[in-house]
């Protein structure tokens, strides 16, 4: 059957056509939930009372399967997609952040968009996976021919995600051989006291390494006594066994 539209009820028809859209979605990612999973889910990444995802809500929905709705409702209007942000539900942001990446990849006109409704919705962005699936393919990527201040002021904020942000979006910058905010970056997060910081600022050196082995080293030989242990043992993870063991032994 064919649905005729008068040209004064248009554009409401299609606003209705959007946010059926964005409810369908939201239905057909709820037909992957387990709540056996959503259960270990809630463990695995610290839902409980003083953790650092206190509150957040799983459905027990797969990475995998959250990427299969992800290319079948690529084209939804960003507009919905930033509603499905703000949703209570893990999966739901994931699968609204997932959406972003693509977006921004496939339509270099809409980066500028994308990366300011990042910035400005960056509260939502507010476990580990969420900030490492999306910064550095939508932050650091915008980035990488502009100005970074935005990235020293999320490094010396007080919220360990904009913290982590900081330091993994410059992951697109270590790709590109831009190892400087990298680098200054993790000193400035040197001495927090979060375990996830830690663990990012180490990953971050560890593929300074990759690209730059006497960059990663020359930041190691200042600072490899005073770094958490954490973060030395992922920054040295890749080292020959001999090397790893007299880093750690200073």
């Amino acid at each position: 059957m064919i649905r005729l539209v008068g040209k004064n009820n248009t554009k409401s028809y299609l606003q209705n056509d959007l946010k059926m859209s964005l409810r369908n979605l939201k239905l057909e990612l709820r037909t992957y939930a387990d709540p056996n999973r959503a259960k270990l889910l809630q463990g695995f990444f610290k839902t409980g009372v003083g953790e650092y995802g206190e509150g957040d809500i799983f459905i027990g929905v797969t990475v995998p399967d959250s990427r299969k709705i992800v290319r079948k409702y690529s084209d939804i209007a960003l507009k919905d997609v930033l509603e499905l942000l703000q949703s209570r539900i893990h999966e739901e942001r994931l699968v609204a952040l997932l959406l972003m990446v693509d977006k921004f990849s496939r339509d270099d006109s809409k980066r500028s968009v994308i990366y300011k409704a990042y910035i400005k919705n960056i509260k939502k962005i507010n476990n580990w996976d969420l900030v490492d699936s999306s910064a550095p393919k939508i932050v650091g990527k915008y980035l990488l021919d502009k100005p970074r201040s935005i990235l020293y002021k999320l490094a010396k904020s007080n919220s360990v995600w904009k913290k982590r942000v900081a330091v993994i979006a410059t992951f697109s910058f270590i790709e590109n051989n831009q190892l400087e905010d990298t680098i200054a970056i993790s000193k400035i997060l040197l001495r927090d006291r979060h375990d996830l910081i830690h663990k990012a600022v180490g990953w971050a050196l560890r593929e300074v390494g990759k690209i730059n082995l006497k960059e990663e080293e020359d930041f190691l030989k200042l600072y490899c006594k005073i770094m958490p242990r954490t973060m030395l043992r992922y920054a040295i993870e890749k080292f020959p066994e001999p090397k790893r063991k007299k880093y750690l032994s200073l």
